[in-house]
């Protein structure tokens, strides 16, 4: 099984197999990793329907995407069938995949994309060579960061490091957001600006926000909740997403349990600090929380995030559920 980092750069450099099998819950993911491959397989061709054939694999079948593979280019000398929603199709296809993948086509390039991540009990991952396989998870801190700098350098932007941190600490982590807070953030530069940093980002985000988010953090540290319920308010009435809020305060709960965790084991706050990629006032607030609690407080904190989570994508109530949760923050 390929990681997906490795899939992207075979990708760009043209160098993928003929099957290929790309499954994870992010969207955003699958579709920069086709497009990606697209323009290497096609530099610089604008009208691609003669060279690449999309398809729903649904309503398609495992047959369809054979014979379209099976098709040989009409111009030039590669061809490019993307089938979403593999992760639709029956254990029926498993015979016809199969047997496509011991003889593909050398001119095409199938590329299957399953809209969740596969476990390995699936036909899918067993129908298919493992080299083929190339599992996408969701991507979270460290790891989200990271990509977003190397998805602003892939179309032409410098992303700091620290910018990139603090962008993820105080966006969340839906990429398609984080892709166009960069390209806001470079045109914050001037129009001819490609370089992307602290500065840039906080003039995209916005002062106000970055007050408020500072500020309810601060108020979590101190254990006040009624000033942390009226920033909360403050944040909600600006129109800032109860999911964005809400990984703001997941992020920072686990930060708080893992710094915790990092003073139990003796660990500097200097090297915790750099470890979690704050920036020094954020780092002082989150070491100072970390310290009034027990590694067992902050694991229960975070649990409680995960919990509020659960209830709002089942369809609880946005602002009671995150008014209760500060306050259970403040309280513990």
């Amino acid at each position: 099984m390929v990681d997906y980092a490795g899939f992207v750069k075979a990708a760009e450099a043209g160098q993928v197999g003929p099957v290929a099998l790309l499954h994870g819950p992010e969207p955003f993911l699958l579709d920069d990793a086709v497009a990606r491959l697209t323009r290497a397989l096609f530099p610089g061709q604008t009208e691609l329907s003669l060279a690449r054939e999309v398809l729903d694999a649904r309503t398609a079948g495992a047959e369809a995407i054979v014979q379209a593979a099976l098709t040989l280019p009409w111009l030039g000398d590669r061809r490019l069938v993307v089938a979403r929603g593999a992760d639709g199709l029956t254990a029926k296809a498993a015979e016809a995949l199969t047997a496509y993948a011991k003889a593909p086509n050398p001119s095409t390039v199938l590329v299957l994309l399953a809209d969740s991540l596969l476990d390995g009990s699936h036909w899918l991952l067993r129908a298919l060579p493992p080299a083929s396989v190339v599992a996408a998870p969701a991507l979270a801190g460290r790891a989200l960061a990271a990509w977003l700098r190397a998805h602003a350098q892939s179309v032409g932007y410098e992303l700091r490091e620290d910018a990139a941190g603090l962008l993820v600490e105080l966006s969340g982590d839906d990429l398609t957001r984080l892709v166009g807070e960069v390209e806001k953030a470079a045109l914050a530069g001037g129009p001819e600006n490609r370089r992307v940093t602290v500065a840039e980002i906080r003039a995209v985000v916005g002062e106000h926000r970055l007050r408020h988010v500072f500020d309810l953090t601060r108020a979590l540290s101190a254990r006040d909740p009624a000033a942390a319920l009226a920033l909360l308010e403050s944040l909600l009435n600006a129109g800032e997403e109860p999911l964005a809020v809400l990984g703001m305060l997941t992020r920072e709960a686990r930060a708080t349990w893992q710094a915790a965790d990092a003073l139990r084991a003796g660990r500097a706050p200097e090297e915790i600090a750099r470890s979690l990629r704050r920036p020094p006032a954020a780092a002082t607030a989150l070491l100072e929380r970390a310290r009034s609690v027990s590694v067992a407080a902050a694991a229960r904190q975070l649990a409680r995030c995960w919990d509020v989570e659960r209830r709002l994508k089942l369809g609880g109530a946005a602002r009671p559920e995150l008014s209760l949760l500060v306050a259970d923050l403040c309280a513990v």
